[in-house]
């Protein structure tokens, strides 16, 4: 009788530990374009900035530029998360006063900047309307549960490409004026808030 083998070699990564890896990657990505831009980075960069190799970086992601992606849709994500937690009644921009609250200032990549290369970089803005552009069905469905509403029903549709219109014109509006030179990240912050809290409001006008 022969004994039966068990599987060697290094065990399969958990989908947590997979997206973790992305952000790493996307973090570092980020941090390059924006001290060298995107023309000079290269994949191998990307990956020793991660502290991974370039084939991890391309089995991840099919372009440089698609590298920052897990940074743009994680704010994107925690949308739909309030939305599917806005109370009746409530103002849409209370809605996502939770969120703001609950994410302290950290270390992380100047996403304004990286918006503001995407005025001079096709691929970027192509990434960052992409990231937007599949969100919006997913902020449909979380208004049609809201509602009461068939999922192919065409008015939580509408009201999502009002609620994404206003989001995506928010960020970009806070990225190309950004704060005097010496603004603290507490300041900027609290600038972003308040440009996304005027763009809701406007845009709540239509939501109902």
């Amino acid at each position: 009788m022969t004994a039966t083998r068990g599987r060697t070699g290094r065990p399969p990564l958990t989908e947590e530990r997979k997206a973790a890896i992305r952000l790493e990657i996307a973090r570092a990505a980020v941090g390059l374009f924006i001290a060298q831009g995107v023309a000079a980075t290269t994949g191998e960069q990307i990956g020793r900035a991660a502290g991974v190799s370039a084939r991890t970086v391309w089995r991840y992601f099919p372009t440089k530029e698609s590298c920052v992606r897990p940074l743009l849709s994680t704010g994107l994500d925690t949308v739909v998360a309030a939305l599917r937690q806005w109370r009746p009644g409530r103002p849409l921009q209370d809605a996502f006063d939770h969120v703001w609250a609950a994410r302290p200032e950290e270390a992380v990549p100047d996403v304004g900047a990286l918006l503001r290369l995407t005025r001079t970089e096709p691929g970027l803005r192509a990434v960052w309307l992409q990231t937007h552009d599949e969100a919006e069905p997913a902020f449909a469905r979380a208004l049609a549960e809201r509602a009461g509403l068939p999922a192919d029903d065409v008015r939580p549709a509408v009201r999502a490409a009002m609620l994404n219109a206003a989001l995506r014109t928010a960020v970009e509006h806070h990225a190309w004026h950004p704060p005097e030179p010496g603004t603290g990240p507490a300041t900027a912050q609290a600038d972003l808030r308040a440009t996304l809290r005027t763009a809701l409001a406007v845009a709540s006008a239509g939501l109902g």
